[in-house]
């Protein structure tokens, strides 16, 4: 029986569990077992590089030690515990000790296993069926087996992969094709020894990319410290149980011996202020949760303007302020709701484009993240910019790249038996260019367009300028008959005249009353320049290059009428009033002539 049939059979017969619900719990319980069966070898690998290796895990509670199958006096394999105590060890004995006799602080190794087993729970209720899991897993993987150890991490990418159907689960997987292409792209430097950061990483799709990324930048010449230099290179941080769980066994699987750098915590729970900058990586590559939203009191900390419980958009404003180094590499996949949203959503995109040097953002077609989610959604390439302090506002954003990924020929949409593939991608990859000459090779076609963002911004700004010039004036203007009642207001201090305190009272009120129409009218005028300029943050941009498409969807046809009514009723207007100008300049005229 091949692996891939040996873990299919395993979740069978977890199926006949009652303990198991759900294809979620199988591969949770699956994966700490395979955890715990995965370093056990790997613990065998280190123990013949050194002698003097001690596992942090109690002896007693070693895979070889209660889980591996023994020879008995007549040579036959059996197992170490029957399996009538085998439940009763698991949760009274091996849990227990491994959530809490496990001392974090006491190296990298004995901190991965308290994170794994912190929040991780045995569903198991059967002593048999266990026992039947165990012998496929003893059977069936041999971790010392090169061809079983690339096999295998296929194979635990097909249950990822699998997660996709298993409700709530499927946030925990982006497809290997967007993975591969965003790191490729990003192209994080082994020599250079650049960071890579993923802060919602789930169960490691990125990371894994960025190994293999890495490691295909290992040649003939390259020096034994490149290949260990690749386990510090990487960082993920996971906020819940199982996708931390199968990120950490995903990465003993790719062959990072340690992967004590993916941490167990909530990224957006840590303080604003917390940050340290020698924290901000090179490289930072994410699908950030979106739709989601965060306990009260989380991000409580962030600045006014950026405050938010909106998952994805707390993320972009950690990303661009506080995990990102000068001239650090981002890539994020964001949903078109980001794109074209206002409010904090249009904050944060002048923040992005102020900030940083957004130079690329794919457009993905509707069903790549199907049946998670159908909404379409972008990948947004860019890079952060050095810190310009002089009071005034400095823009890292000239021109914004649009390429919009088609579907392969003769697909409708993505699924689950038809994923997007990362040869799709190759128009992209040579399309690029070169971030070294600004990209000065990229040209326009039926896919890729730019857009003069600097020229819109200083367009619009221009337009904007007089509004809230007018609104600061009358700002002004308020502030100073306000003033002035606030002074005669503390003239009235001891005062007992009644007389007196009337007519000042008076006056005060006078002052106020030509106070509040000034902040009104100032209001007015600097929602008039605010709506001129905000606009431009808006960066859900049709493909000005596509051909139109034939719709008979009635509501979209709907739509377009009254769309054209509308530039029909505007055109009119323009016409009467030029006509009336010129009639107006006529008899101007021959009045003048009568004259």
């Amino acid at each position: 029986m091949n692996l891939s049939s040996t873990i299919k059979s395993i979740q069978d017969i977890m199926r006949k569990d009652d303990g198991v619900d759900g294809d979620a719990q199988r591969l949770g319980q699956l994966t700490w077992m395979l955890f715990l069966k995965v370093f056990d070898q790997r613990e065998e690998e280190w123990e013949d590089d050194n002698t003097k290796y001690k596992s942090p895990l109690p002896e007693r509670y070693r895979w070889r030690n209660w889980a591996a199958y023994v020879p008995d006096k007549e040579g036959k394999k059996k197992p170490q515990i029957a399996a009538s105590e085998l439940i009763g060890f698991v949760n009274n004995e091996l849990f227990p000790a491994l959530k809490e006799q496990i001392d974090a602080s006491r190296s990298p190794s004995h901190k991965v296993i308290k994170q794994v087993f912190e929040d991780a729970n045995n569903y198991m209720k059967s002593g048999p069926q266990m026992l039947a899991v165990i012998e496929k897993l003893e059977d069936a993987i041999n971790f010392h087996d090169f061809k079983t150890r690339a096999s295998l991490g296929d194979v635990y990418e097909q249950m990822l992969n699998d997660l996709r159907g298993a409700g709530n689960a499927g946030e925990f997987y982006t497809p290997r094709a967007i993975t591969a292409f965003m790191a490729d792209r990003v192209n994080p430097s082994l020599t250079k020894r650049e960071t890579v950061l993923d802060p919602a990483c789930g169960t490691g799709g990125f990371l894994t990319a960025v190994i293999e990324h890495f490691r295909n930048q290992i040649t003939a010449h390259s020096s034994a410290e490149d290949q260990r230099a690749i386990e510090a290179l990487i960082r993920g941080i996971e906020k819940k149980q199982l996708p931390h769980l199968l990120c950490t066994t995903n990465m003993l699987l790719h062959g990072i011996d340690v992967p004590s750098q993916i941490e167990h915590r909530n990224t957006l729970g840590r303080g604003w202020n917390d940050w340290a900058a020698h924290e901000k990586v090179d490289c930072l590559i994410t699908n950030p949760p979106f739709g989601g939203y965060e306990d009260d009191g989380v991000g409580s900390d962030y600045p006014a303007d950026l405050k938010t419980r909106e998952t994805a958009d707390m993320f972009m404003a950690l990303i661009i302020k506080k995990l990102l180094r000068e001239n650090g590499r981002a890539a994020v996949v964001l949903p078109d709701g980001f794109l074209f949203g206002d409010g904090i959503k249009g904050t944060l995109k002048k923040l992005l484009l102020r900030d940083c040097k957004l130079h690329t953002i794919v457009r993905l077609p509707k069903g790549v993240f199907a049946p998670y989610t159908t909404i379409k959604t972008n990948l947004l390439f860019f890079t952060k910019g050095a810190v310009v302090d002089d009071g005034t506002e400095h823009f890292h954003t000239d021109t914004i790249w649009f390429y919009e990924h088609p579907y392969p020929k003769g697909y409708k949409s993505y699924s689950k038996t038809k994923p997007i593939r990362l040869e799709e991608f190759k128009p992209e990859q040579d399309w690029w260019g070169d971030a070294a000459n600004n990209f000065a090779d990229r040209v326009e076609n039926a896919f890729a367009w730019k857009v003069d963002f600097k020229t819109k911004r200083e367009q619009a700004e221009a337009a904007a300028q007089p509004h809230w010039q007018h609104a600061e004036e009358l700002n002004n203007a308020a502030a100073k008959l306000e003033g002035e009642a606030n002074n005669l207001r503390k003239s009235l201090v001891g005062t007992s005249d009644a007389a007196y305190r009337e007519k000042i009272d008076a006056q005060i009120a006078e002052l106020r009353a030509q106070a509040e129409p000034l902040r009104l009218q100032a209001r007015d005028a600097q929602a008039a320049g605010d709506r001129i300029y905000w606009p431009i943050f808006n960066l859900d941009i049709k493909n000005p290059n596509a051909p139109e498409e034939e719709t008979h969807d009635p509501d979209v046809l709907l739509v377009k009428y009254k769309k054209l009514l509308g530039e029909i009723e505007e055109t009119e207007n323009q016409l009467k009033s030029e006509l009336a100008a010129a009639l107006a300049h006529h008899f101007t005229d021959v009045e003048a002539a009568d004259a």
